[in-house]
C-alpha cells in the first residue's frame, strides 16, 4: 500500500519540536540521526555548527502514518521558512511505482534529488511540482537493513 505522509524541516529546532510532538502523541522515534552520522562526503561538507542538528526523525502517529522530520542546514537554511517548511512523503510498495510517480509528479516542476539508491538503504528522489509543493517518494525494499 502506498502511503502519504508530511515530512516537516526546522532550522536548528527539529528535536525539541519532536520531543513536543512526541510528549502529544506518544511513542517512541523509530529513527533520529544527526548529521554527524552521515558518511563524509568532500562535495557537501557539514559545518561543526551543523553536525549535531537532526538529519532525519520519524514518530510514528498511527499504524499507516508517521510523522517525521530534519533540520536543514547549509545553504538550505536561507531558504527556510515557516509555511514552505514541509513536504509530502510518499512511501511506495515497489521501485517501479516510486519511478512513476516522481515522473508524474515533477512532470513540469524542479527536480531537487533524482531517484537514486541512498546511503540510508532507500530508493529516494526530492522535487518541487509546478504547483510550488514539495514532495519526498521513497521505496524501501523488503530485505532492506531496519
Amino acid at each position: 500500500m502506498t502511503t502519504l505522509n508530511t515530512y516537516l524541516n526546522f532550522n536548528g529546532n527539529c528535536e525539541v519540536a519532536f520531543l513536543f510532538y512526541k510528549s502529544v502523541y506518544g511513542g517512541e522515534f523509530e529513527m533520529l540521526q544527526r548529521f554527524k552520522d552521515m558518511p563524509e562526503n568532500p562535495e557537501f561538507p557539514i559545518s561543526e555548527a551543523d553536525k549535531n542538528r537532526v538529519m532525519h526523525v520519524t514518530l510514528p502517529i498511527s499504524e499507516n502514518s508517521v510523522l517525521m522530520g530534519s533540520d536543514t542546514g547549509g545553504e538550505w537554511a536561507t531558504n527556510h521558512k515557516p509555511g514552505n517548511n514541509f513536504s509530502i512523503s510518499i512511501n511506495t510498495e515497489s521501485k517501479n511505482e516510486a519511478d512513476r510517480l516522481f515522473k508524474e509528479l515533477s512532470n513540469g516542476g524542479e527536480i531537487i534529488m533524482p531517484m537514486e539508491k541512498t546511503f540510508w538503504e532507500s530508493y529516494f528522489g526530492m522535487f518541487t511540482d509546478k504547483f510550488g509543493i514539495n514532495w519526498m517518494v521513497s521505496y524501501d525494499s523488503p530485505d532492506r537493513k531496519k
